[in-house]
């Protein structure tokens, strides 16, 4: 078949063409074509991803709003909500990285602030291939770079994240953000076009030609040698006007004459005009003519699609449109009306007086194609789990094994992404990013413009918070995911992402209440990786379940492979929890000498993706860590009390490079090089390094002082929480480690090795220079 056929060129399988005759009854014309072809696309459909995505947990006792929205809506108490929203800008941020990363969030931030929420805190995950790569390097540089000038303009903190490096995605990086913003309960604005007759109305930036075609050809569809080409197709970004369009908005909800507001992202006009027309069972009739454009000449087409940044949709209560208008003047920003609601159900689109689509609403919304693909388990994963580990020699030099896991870029500092992003803007952050999870402060949404924050006039700068009555709540944040893992069991990998994202929350002292995900993987169309979407979507749910966590929203990213080769399959997690006191907030490096540190959890002899088996040896093998959801949630609400009754002083969760990366970062996260450890690790049957290095999963350290530490071992004993006195806390500079492992002749002798002896300066210069020795820095 020619690849000509006009509907390929739109992004539409000939089947999906057929349909589209048969819903309107006649051949589409050009405009018509082109508006299914982006709003039938797998970025804008889910087409490939729905009938999985119903089973995961989407309720909750404190779930106001879930899927189906910009943002999920969680309830903190009567007078506080917190919005959140993850998405990705995978394929953009390749093609272009700063942008890409820029636009990216920019999108999230809209996508929060259009529920009527204020964006408070900003989080990231970002994948890229080894560093070693100078295109990698690249592509890191610019969208971290991007990243921290969006955020950084707008004046919203980053407080956390997540960088990896792996060759898995060498040809097709990640970069997804995350935004969390506070709102009151019972002010929640929707996405929704109602009442006939009601205007609609475009507010904030002009209308070009960038980002065309973004949805339907640069993010649904697999990266080929020649994709790099496509930075016509990348949006570009004004964090400035995206700053004033937030105020505008937010001084907007306080009026009553919003009937529904959407963001112009992904496929601009013509998503955001169906979608709200189809979730109020009405019809839309905008003319594109009346859109204020920055190009000349551009066709209706052009208009529909265009995902020109930092614009909303707004539907309007009819005789308002006076008072929108001198809002977004008042910030210098444009307002346009370019339509009306109709009660046909129809998208009508006219270029001045001549109609040039008339498509039914629910048609581009809802009735693209649902697939369920065909699966199969990869051919990979039995050759994998039958690897053997006793071929792998034991590490001659402990203390330089360590060295280089804390200098690995996977472990290392984040210092240098982060140092780019402004963490203490606003005034509320209580954990940047460097540690668990980031944590902020919130006060009441009951304050002016209800968005917790004073709300912020041109020129004026936001006055400090005081102290309110009471303890302090907080959010904690928190992204993660091991591709690694899930790679090796995409069920069980996904359920650890979960679950160690609850617990790098509860750390620091909060209590995990829901999360939102973005699914990155390959392309659904191949029976192995659909087969891998489908069993990560089970260990999501699972998790989920067990802990209590439901999800909110999010975004699936599918087509991450270039020339046939997929990313390591990768959901990201964005877990939010409640802090109800922030008096009793913890941080994991050590505090004081003398203080006892005990390691909670079992530790096995594991190392199927580890970073030291992947980095020491070059081996991604095996199986992942074992994983009990049932003990996961148990532990995580002894901690939670532990904490909350004042008996830790420190806590941290053991995670890559296993138990002796997590002291060391301990000692690191104190800031103080004369505070190191003595600790003595009791090992059972196995290797060495796989209980010293292995990533056992449900595993947390916690520091007490002596006068507590009996408290919080009978705490441990009466809620059956397995636990080990492994040493103290010291002040001489030096971070020691030895092992006590059964002996040969009798299991119930212990043959003492001191493996690790090393000074905490010298761990703390290796942490940080991970990053900075490949950025030449």
């Amino acid at each position: 078949m020619s690849e000509q056929q006009p509907w390929l060129l739109v992004g539409l399988k000939e089947d999906e063409y057929r349909r589209v005759v048969q819903i309107l009854g006649r051949e589409p014309n050009h405009v018509e074509l082109q508006m299914f072809g982006v709003m039938w696309s797998e970025h804008c459909s889910y087409k490939h991803s729905r009938a999985t995505l119903k089973r995961l947990p989407t309720k909750g006792e404190r779930v106001l709003q879930g899927p189906g929205e910009n943002a999920g809506v969680i309830k903190v108490d009567d007078d506080l909500a917190v919005a959140f929203k993850i998405e990705s800008h995978n394929h953009p941020s390749f093609v272009e990285p700063f942008q890409g990363a820029a636009t990216g969030v920019g999108g999230i931030l809209r996508d929060v602030f259009t529920m009527g929420a204020r964006p408070v805190a900003l989080l990231n995950s970002l994948r890229f291939g080894p560093l070693d790569d100078p295109r990698q390097r690249h592509l890191f540089s610019g969208a971290v770079a991007g990243i921290g000038h969006y955020g950084n303009c707008v004046g919203v903190p980053t407080i956390g994240g997540e960088v990896y490096f792996d060759e898995s995605y060498r040809g097709n990086c990640l970069v997804n953000a995350m935004c969390i913003g506070i709102l009151h309960p019972d002010k929640i604005h929707k996405g929704i076009a109602a009442g006939p007759g009601n205007p609609l109305m475009v507010v904030g930036a002009r209308t070009g030609r960038d980002g065309i075609h973004g949805a339907s050809l640069l993010a649904s569809a697999e990266f080929s040698e020649g994709s790099e080409e496509m930075r016509s197709t990348v949006q570009v970004g004004d964090p400035f006007m995206g700053k004033l369009l937030l105020e505008a908005c937010l001084e907007l909800f306080e009026t009553d004459a919003v009937v529904g507001i959407q963001d112009m992202g992904a496929a601009g006009l013509i998503s955001s005009s169906s979608e709200m027309a189809a979730r109020g069972n009405v019809g839309v009739e905008i003319d594109v003519r009346k859109v204020p454009a920055r190009e000349e000449g551009m066709e209706p087409w052009e208009f529909l699609l265009s995902e020109s940044q930092e614009r909303m949709l707004v539907c309007v209560k009819k005789g308002r449109e006076p008072e929108v208008e001198a809002i977004f003047k008042k910030w210098g920003l444009l307002s346009a009306v370019i339509g009306q609601v109709t009660d046909d159900g129809m998208v009508r689109v006219l270029d001045g007086d001549r109609v040039v689509a008339e498509v039914p609403a629910h048609a581009l919304a809802d009735e693209a194609p649902v697939y369920h693909p065909a699966k199969a388990e990869p051919a990979y994963l039995a050759g994998l789990r039958a690897f053997d580990w006793s071929a792998l020699p034991e590490p001659e030099d402990w203390n330089a094994t360590l060295l280089k896991l804390l200098n690995s870029p996977n472990i290392g500092s984040k210092e240098w992404v982060y140092q780019q992003y402004d963490q203490m803007v606003l005034l509320g952050t209580v954990i940047a990013p460097g540690g668990d999870a980031g944590v902020i402060r919130i006060r009441s949404a009951a304050g002016p413009g209800s968005h917790g924050v004073t709300r912020q006039k041109p020129g004026v700068d936001l006055p400090r918070p005081t102290a309110p009555e009471g303890p302090q709540k907080g959010i904690a944040a928190k992204i993660d995911c091991n591709g690694r893992y899930v790679y090796l069991n995409p069920r069980r990998g996904t359920a650890i992402a979960v679950a160690e994202a609850a617990r790098n929350c509860v750390v620091t002292g909060a209590r995990p209440v829901a999360i939102t995900n973005n699914c990155n993987f390959g392309n659904p169309e191949k029976p192995e990786i659909f087969w891998t979407f489908d069993e990560a979507i089970t260990g999501m749910a699972e998790a989920c379940e067990a802990l209590g966590t439901p999800v909110t929203g999010g975004n699936v990213s599918f087509y991450n492979e270039t020339s046939g080769e997929p990313i390591h399959p990768t959901p990201t997690i964005g877990m939010v929890a409640v802090h109800e006191n922030l008096d009793r907030l913890t941080t994991p490096g050590f505090k004081q000498a003398g203080d006892v540190i005990v390691l909670l959890g079992e530790t096995r002899d594991e190392l199927g993706g580890s970073e030291y088996a992947k980095l020491i040896h070059g081996v991604l093998a095996g199986d992942a860590p074992a994983l009990d959801l049932a003990f996961e949630k148990r532990l995580q609400d002894v901690v939670l009390r532990a904490v909350h009754e004042g008996l830790v002083t420190a806590a941290h969760d053991v995670a890559e490079g296993g138990i002796a990366v997590a002291l060391a970062e301990m000692a690191i996260a104190s800031g103080n090089e004369a505070l190191g450890c003595q600790v003595s690790l009791f090992l059972g049957e196995g290797r060495i390094d796989g209980q010293i290095f292995g990533e056992s999963q449900s595993r947390i350290l916690l520091t007490a002082t002596r006068e507590q530490v009996g408290r919080l071992q009978a705490l441990l004993m009466v809620e059956q929480i397995p636990f080990r006195v492994l040493g103290d806390v010291t002040e001489d500079g030096r971070f020691r480690l030895a092992a006590l492992a059964p002996g040969k002749e009798s299991a119930a002798i212990y043959r003492r090795q001191e493996l690790i002896d090393l000074p905490v300066a010298a761990l703390a210069k290796a942490y940080k220079e991970a990053i900075p020795r490949w950025m030449g820095e």
